[in-house]
């Protein structure tokens, strides 16, 4: 099996959530421990960090993944879902899986995964273990998928877990109150395993804390007692009440929403280093410095062009389109030019009602099943006040953006993840 026959296994004769939703959850763990077992179960055989949250774990997994590289270790690091290659999720050292490994992997254990039956998310979580056991990295950074507690990645038993925020999306499995999503992404937390707390609301974060009880696990939740002090070199001091402080960070993710995350990524690092990992100031300096080249991040925030000033994001649910509309309220530009498209298993009304009326908008979908037509996205959003017209593609609506910007205006990219994924030029 070749690397383009061990593609169109995984897309096409597994579940995948990306392409049918909900039906692609497994809710339970078996079958991904199967799997495991199956090839001498390797989540054990490497230390790892565990991040679950709403919004904020991908950034600070590569975050994470690039302060320890910069301290001279060998990192694995797991995202999803991928932007241009289904390589970017398995990663070493900011180099993606090789083909070679992907496509032998799948020749190795078809038959065990045709037995198994396990969906798209799990196969490629167990390939991710498998590759860094293999590899033999010192510390892997995983990130949660939907949840935390049924998620796949959710049997590993790593050095810390840290919970970034908490926030309304995929209610329809992970339940409809802030108190219910905090529950299940409370359940990456293991017994007697330090667990790190983002910007978490009271509520939510009580949730977390009874779990964090019954599992006897320490909890390092001092979010708020962090002083973020932006310098006039544009560099940024982050100081502790308590005396922890990093000063002169120059993230490369140029968010402001990113900032949100540095104080519980610092946190992060404290407890490693208490794990014998020697991490110095100069390698966290360093780690935000170079996240992008270290790790092949990519729509944070990202500038894709100058002249109109263009920029997309990945922010996709009714938080994360609030961040990047409070950045987008703090640029100088004469207009608004917003390519938009979104999944149909989102809070649209919530969403849209967002959205600035004064923008013009280039409603699109995304070439996935799950996409919300431009058509009906169209039609929603001038219920409220959204004049644009549809396109049949994300980057033909960048094309139109593009003809009517002028130099001084802005052109934003955004709603969802694989209209972010689609543009030509990322």
């Amino acid at each position: 099996m070749n690397y383009k026959e061990a593609l169109d296994f995984l897309y096409n004769r597994l579940p995948m959530y990306q392409r049918i939703g909900a039906k692609a959850f497994n809710k339970d763990l078996g079958k991904t421990i199967e799997l495991c077992a199956s090839i001498g179960d390797p989540q054990d055989k490497f230390k790892s960090v565990h991040i679950a949250g709403t919004n904020g774990k991908g950034s600070s997994a590569h975050a994470i993944a690039s302060i320890l590289q910069e301290a001279g270790y060998k990192v694995g690091l797991y995202t999803s879902p991928h932007l241009k290659s289904y390589r970017e999720r398995i990663r070493i050292n900011g180099e993606m899986i090789s083909e070679h490994f992907v496509s032998n992997f799948i020749s190795i254990n078809e038959n065990e995964v045709l037995k198994i039956s396990p969906s798209f998310f799990e196969i490629t979580v167990v390939m991710a273990f498998d590759y860094f056991a293999s590899e033999k990295v010192d510390i892997a950074i995983i990130e949660t998928g939907l949840g935390g507690r049924l998620d796949s990645t959710n049997v590993i038993t790593p050095l810390v877990s840290l919970i970034t925020t908490i926030g309304l999306d995929h209610e329809d499995l992970l339940g409809n109150t802030l108190e219910l999503i905090a529950f299940e992404k409370a359940g990456i937390i293991k017994e007697r395993i330090p667990v790190v707390l983002g910007d978490i609301q009271n509520s939510p974060k009580e949730v977390i804390r009874s779990q964090a009880k019954v599992k006897s696990a320490p909890i390092h939740d001092d979010y708020d007692s962090w002083s973020i002090i932006e310098n006039e070199n544009k560099s940024i001091d982050f100081i502790s009440s308590s005396g922890k402080k990093i000063q002169q960070i120059q993230p490369a993710i140029k968010s402001k929403y990113f900032l949100k995350n540095i104080p519980p990524i610092l946190d992060v690092i404290e407890v490693l280093k208490k794990c014998k990992f020697e991490i110095d100031d100069s390698a966290i300096k360093n780690g935000f410095k170079n996240i992008i080249t270290n790790t092949g991040l990519k729509g944070r925030w990202q500038e894709i062009g100058k002249s109109p000033l263009t920029i997309c994001d990945v922010g996709h649910n009714e938080d994360g389109i609030k961040e990047v509309l409070n950045q987008l309220d703090q640029l100088v530009f004469e207009k608004l030019h917003f390519v938009f498209g979104i999944v149909n298993d989102k809070s649209l009304n919530k969403i849209l009602s967002l959205l600035p009326i004064e923008a013009s908008y280039y409603f699109c979908a995304a070439n996935i099943p799950r996409a919300l037509k431009s058509k009906d996205l169209l039609a929603e959003a001038s219920k409220y006040g959204l004049l644009g017209k549809e396109y049949p593609s994300v980057n033909k609506a960048i094309e139109a953006a593009q003809l009517e910007a002028r130099k001084n205006d802005l052109i934003f990219i955004g709603g969802s993840t694989f209209v972010v994924a689609e543009i030509e030029n990322l």
